[in-house]
């Protein structure tokens, strides 16, 4: 940790050996910065991107005149536990310069996987599957606290719908979606009421100020019913089978 400082100044970056873009995934943004980088780094630099959905990587080499150095290198959530590193494809960096994804992630005891170019990559793509079936059952008749139960008694870490609130925000996945165009009936409605999970105190769950122990939430549960009967869907009870059939034990 002492070898970390904060700094807004972007001068601080022109001796790096490799800097790694994080902006949230709003892709004009992420351009801009690339953009910038390029001017500032030295040569040689390795111009790296946290992006875990837009696969638009080629975009960011357009915005660089040294598109042989830009990769991808997304670091799972939490970072500080998580040993995957997902990097940018041999395609997306045009003279297939994979040395510096293989180099530098064991560097710092990271597991580098190199996957392809394609929206969500690999973690999202499966994750917002996930997260679609996750409101179906929502919306049908089971409650997120319902839904979480299941998936860590059957041995997941988390479940789909406290993942997303308590580690990255809400507010992510909603960008996500406005980027790309698409809604999510429920999500979206909790964060237009500005609740974006634990670093709010509030998403699908409520929040004491300083535990992580999500709390079951009337308010969500009365949007989950009008949001259901907008959408012209009876609610009856699910029972732990049919969120998680007896099959998925094969894993």
């Amino acid at each position: 940790m002492g070898l970390i400082s904060g700094t807004t100044d972007w001068s601080k970056i022109a001796d790096a050996d490799i800097v790694v873009e994080a902006v949230f995934e709003e892709m004009p943004i992420k351009k801009e910065v690339f953009a910038k980088i390029d001017k500032i780094c030295k040569p040689g630099a390795v111009l790296a991107s946290n992006t875990s959905t837009p696969r638009r990587g080629r975009d960011r080499l357009r915005t660089t005149k040294r598109p042989d150095d830009v990769i991808g290198m997304h670091f799972f959530s939490p970072a500080n536990v998580m040993r995957l590193l997902g990097g940018g494809a041999r395609r997306e960096v045009r003279q297939g310069r994979g040395g510096h994804r293989d180099e530098r992630g064991p560097r710092i005891a990271k597991v580098p996987v190199c996957v392809g170019v394609c929206y969500g990559f690999v973690g999202n793509r499966m994750l917002h599957q996930r997260g679609r079936e996750a409101e179906k059952l929502i919306l049908e008749g089971a409650l997120p606290h319902e839904v979480d139960k299941v998936l860590t008694d059957f041995g997941f870490p988390m479940g789909p719908v406290r993942d997303g609130a308590t580690l990255a925000g809400l507010d992510v996945g909603w960008r996500i979606r406005k980027g790309k165009g698409v809604k999510s009936a429920v999500a979206d409605r909790i964060c237009e009421l500005g609740r974006f999970g634990q670093k709010t105190g509030a998403g699908y769950f409520r929040y004491e100020k300083g535990d992580r122990t999500p709390i079951p939430d009337a308010d969500v549960e009365k949007i989950i019913v009008e949001v259901a009967s907008e959408m012209g869907i009876t609610r009856r009870k699910i029972g732990e089978d049919e969120i998680l059939p007896a099959s998925s034990t094969r894993w």
